[in-house]
């Protein structure tokens, strides 16, 4: 038997709000990103092109969270997909972790070579636009924020928003080392310093999304305690054939057996171990399947898989 709260008329509010919020930091991102590259054609910064680069991510980025959200939402009428498309938004972090460390290589790569040879770089266009870019992720950094704690996928354009914003902060600190001292080393440095500042939370963020996708119980969430806390329920005898894992982002997800002793209230243990596990672990999605003790000794065969 199943139980569990009302997600669907969540999941479309927060996803109204998501969107709008996507959008706006898409559009300011995408223009800056334009203009970001062309200056750092224009300049041969290796720091602004690393900045425009990881913008270009971003956008890409949030354009595949809002793809992923609103596939997601429409796919709840289709009855074939009992799960909704909810996965698809962990697939978009992960594909936006891939991106963020191609670029964050290729940047390493370039900062390599320039070491031997550092070209000339115009110190004041440079800081003009590396000011604006700071300006623009700060704003987007805002816009995304409270989404970040409620979805991986908005978490992921998140996490290349903060990356842009201190490849910006560097950038403002090359020109102005460049400017003062004429020491071009700057700009390859602060590429390289900024690709290194992004990667682990790149690696991070690819990390929980491969742990959504393998299944694996949520790292918050104890197996054993929540058999023990199963278990403790009254009329429960046994606790088998448990599994917990998250769906996506905030969505946790559990089914069990549960052997009842023979003068145990059905509905009473249903809504008792449904509670223990929303007010416990804040799992609010379950499936118990409730079986008399006597049924196999009180256990079911093995799965299969």
């Amino acid at each position: 038997m199943g139980a569990g709260h009302d997600h669907a008329g969540e999941a479309r509010h927060a996803a109204a709000a998501h969107r709008g919020r996507l959008w706006l930091a898409a559009s300011l991102l995408a223009g800056f990103m334009l203009i970001e590259a062309a200056a750092a054609l224009f300049t041969g910064s290796l720091a602004l092109l690393s900045d425009a680069g990881h913008m270009f991510t971003d956008v890409l980025g949030i354009a595949m969270a809002l793809a992923a959200i609103t596939a997601a939402a429409r796919s709840s009428t289709d009855s074939q997909r009992t799960f909704g498309l909810y996965r698809l938004e962990v697939l978009a972090a992960l594909a936006n972790a891939v991106l963020l460390t191609g670029v964050a290589v290729y940047v390493l790569i370039e900062a390599a070579r320039r070491f031997t040879d550092p070209p000339e770089v115009p110190a004041g266009s440079m800081l003009v636009v590396a000011v604006g870019g700071l300006i623009v992720n700060i704003v987007a950094f805002l816009l995304l924020r409270s989404g970040a704690r409620e979805s991986i996928n908005i978490r992921g354009a998140y996490l290349e928003v903060i990356g842009d914003l201190l490849g910006s902060a560097g950038v403002i600190v090359a020109a102005v080392v460049i400017a003062l001292t004429g020491w071009t080393y700057a700009d390859p440095i602060v590429a390289v310093a900024v690709a290194l500042m992004i990667l682990p939370r790149t690696f991070a963020l690819a990390r929980s999304a491969v742990r959504i996708l393998v299944q694996a119980a949520p790292r918050h969430v104890d197996v054993a305690s929540v058999r023990d806390r199963l278990a403790a329920v009254p009329g429960v005898c046994d606790v088998h054939d448990l599994h917990v894992w998250t769906l996506t982002s905030g969505m946790d997800v559990a089914s069990a057996h549960l052997s009842l002793e023979p003068a145990a209230e059905l509905g009473t243990v249903l809504s008792t171990a449904r509670e223990a596990l929303h007010h416990d672990f804040s799992i609010d999605h379950a499936t118990l399947q409730v079986e008399p003790v006597a049924v196999g000794g009180g256990r079911c065969g093995p799965a299969g898989w």
